[in-house]
């Protein structure tokens, strides 16, 4: 059991690294503007709230984020799309929700009837989308207003966010620095303020590495309680917020209610609960590896702030051969640019080049269609045996806190898709080790943002739980809320 005595001996010489939330250095953007602007700086459903008690309308909060986002994008580069047009014709018409008239951005991997869907890629660029694709008519279901499309790296492949189609979407927190991938472009638009919520999507990583590097809350759902899942099973869709009850409010207005469902509707988690956790840490990745000084300092801080809260913290180890586990993603990761690269073969009669495709885009589909293709049932199976032995550890435990990556975030170009396919592949497997497992077992994951390192860095903590156990992670998202806020820590850049 974690003590707050050993919790301090974890934290001992790296404790100097971290800063906590704290507003003294911080404002949110002035209200000086207007009431539209001014409820740019609260979360969706006090914006929801304000427009149903007639404080501000529909109209004004459309005007005040397209303002926000056309002042603030030419510096981060979040949104790729603009949809303003679409936005201001559907005022009257959008659904009495929960967040009726609220701002709302989509990340540019997902179908928007009318809208084009790049995927980050010149491959992609002129391709407009027949029909929403089902999560997105939820979304809208519930009054989402949609202004434009975020960022993506191409098919969402790196965790980062440099799209040589798009540019590179920098970290509000620092703008040499990634905001994480491959969700990096909504997460950093809701970070600077440019709306309070933006869908999001999370195949390895994808929701709670830009979560974690944006100081943003985010959490991928369990396999099949989203609206459709893609890669094999492996990616989810869900939200970046600021708040909890933002997207516990979100997460009941898309998850699946169908009678296929494999878990019953949870509907709004309103709060935290009585209830005290058993909760595993565990530090160490899928390769026995110590993560930086930085993120190891927080997560400790992380650990400790839970055993205050009278949770029961015990270290723990993951258990899993990483090596096995990342071989087996890598054949089922590489399916999609394989699968690509053909489709686009048969179309121009010559293979997919460098016109098309990033070169990491062509490593991993070349690398698909000589062999990796064949190796895609033992991947399954490898995975399948992973998830058995994985989710063992819910049997004793709770919850798992761990890292969301090896190091705080990374100066972009770091994982620039030119790099050598096999040097890029370590980097991101080195940094990217504490997401994907919970990808390939089907847990709910979610990235809390509790710290920031001496550069002004956001690092996120990740908490999982057994598949379906959603609520457990809201209603413990909602305690941490209250006992370390982040809510009203802004990046300089967001001060307008």
């Amino acid at each position: 059991m974690l003590t707050r005595r050993h919790a301090l001996k974890l934290l001992a010489g790296c404790a100097s690294v971290l800063t906590a939330p704290a507003t003294s250095c911080y404002a949110a953007p002035t209200a000086s503007a207007g009431p539209a602007v001014a409820a740019l700086k609260l979360d969706a459903l006090a914006q929801a709230a304000l427009i149903r008690a007639g404080d501000i309308s529909v109209g004004e909060i459309t005007d005040a984020a397209i303002a926000r986002i056309e002042a603030l994008n030419p510096s981060i580069n979040a949104v790729v799309t603009p949809l303003y047009q679409r936005a201001r014709s559907r005022l009257e018409a959008l659904p009495a929700g929960p967040f009726h008239g609220v701002p709302y951005l989509l990340k540019d991997l997902i179908d928007l009837e009318g809208a084009k869907t790049s995927y980050g890629s010149r491959a992609m660029s002129d391709s407009i989308a027949a029909k929403s694709h089902p999560f997105v008519q939820a979304a809208e279901g519930a009054g989402l207003n949609i202004l434009g499309k975020t960022n993506t790296p191409e098919f969402g492949l790196v965790a980062t966010t440099e799209p040589r189609a798009l540019g590179p979407c920098k970290n509000p927190w620092h703008l040499d620095y990634s905001p994480g991938g491959s969700s990096g472009g909504s997460a950093a638009a809701v970070a600077a303020g440019m709306v309070a919520v933006a869908q999001a999507s999370d195949g390895g990583g994808s929701i709670r590495i830009p979560a974690s590097h944006c100081g943003v809350f985010g959490l991928k759902p369990s396999r099949d309680r989203d609206l459709s899942a893609g890669l094999g099973g492996l990616a989810v869709k869900g939200h970046i917020s600021r708040s909890i009850r933002d997207s516990a409010a979100l997460f009941a207005a898309t998850e699946r209610r169908d009678t296929a469902a494999p878990y019953p509707p949870l509907g709004y988690i309103e709060g935290a609960a009585k209830r005290r956790l058993k909760i595993a840490l565990m530090m160490n990745d899928h390769f026995d590896a110590q993560p930086d000084p930085d993120v190891k300092a927080a997560i400790a801080k992380t650990a400790e702030i839970c055993a205050a809260l009278g949770h029961r913290v015990e270290e723990a180890s993951l258990g899993i051969d990483g090596r096995k586990l990342m071989d087996a993603f890598f054949v089922l990761w590489s399916a999609w640019p394989g699968k690509a690269a053909r489709r686009l073969q048969q179309q121009l009669g010559r293979p997919a080049g460098s016109g098309e495709f990033e070169p990491w885009t062509l490593y991993l589909a070349d690398y698909y269609l000589r062999e990796g293709e064949r190796r895609v049932p033992a991947a399954v199976e490898h995975l399948a045996a992973v998830t058995r032995q994985f989710v063992k550890h819910f049997d004793r435990y709770d919850v798992i806190l761990s890292p969301v990556t090896k190091g705080a975030p990374q100066p972009l170009g770091w994982q620039d898709t030119s790099l050598p396919g096999p040097e890029l592949r370590s980097r991101l497997e080195q940094y990217v080790s504490y997401t994907p497992v919970h990808n390939a077992a089907g847990t709910p994951a979610m990235s809390v943002p509790l710290f920031w390192n001496q550069q002004g860095l956001p690092i996120g903590s990740q908490f999982a739980g057994a598949a379906g156990q959603e609520r457990l992670l809201f209603e413990l998202a909602y305690e941490l809320e209250q006992a370390q806020p982040w809510a009203e820590r802004w990046p300089a850049v967001a001060m307008l």
